[in-house]
C-alpha cells in the first residue's frame, strides 16, 4: 500500500471514531500552553555546594588566681608560773625542799 493511502485512512478512522464521540460528550484535541505567575525559575547553580556544621566556640573558664590564706599566729599568754609556799616554814621553794602541810600555790607578785 502507499503510504498516501494509509493516511487517508487512518484520517478517516479518526473522523469515524470522533464524530461517535462527540455524539456523546466533548473530546477536545489539541495542544496548549499554560503560564504559572507563582513560577520562580531556580537560581542559577555556580558548582557544588557543601554544608559545614556550625563552628562553635568553646572559651575555657576564667582563672581566678586567690592568694593563699595568711594565717596570723596570735600571741599565746604566757603560763602563769605559781610560787609554791609553806606556810609552817615562812618560805618558798626552792629555799624550802619539803614542806610537812603541803604547798600553797601562790601568784608571782612583780618586784618594786
Amino acid at each position: 500500500m502507499n503510504a498516501v493511502k494509509i493516511a487517508r485512512i487512518g484520517l478517516l478512522l479518526c473522523l469515524a471514531l470522533a464524530g461517535s464521540a462527540f455524539a456523546h460528550s466533548r473530546v477536545y484535541f489539541g495542544v496548549g500552553v499554560a503560564v504559572n505567575p507563582w513560577y520562580a525559575p531556580p537560581p542559577p547553580f555556580y558548582g557544588p555546594h557543601y554544608w559545614y556544621p556550625p563552628t562553635y566556640v568553646i572559651q575555657p573558664a576564667p582563672v581566678v588566681v586567690q592568694p593563699p590564706p595568711v594565717y596570723v599566729e596570735q600571741p599565746q599568754p604566757a603560763p602563769v608560773q605559781y610560787w609554791h609556799y609553806c606556810r609552817s616554814a615562812r618560805a618558798y621553794y626552792p629555799y624550802v625542799r619539803e614542806c610537812r602541810e603541803g604547798w600553797e600555790r601562790v601568784l608571782p607578785t612583780p618586784a618594786q
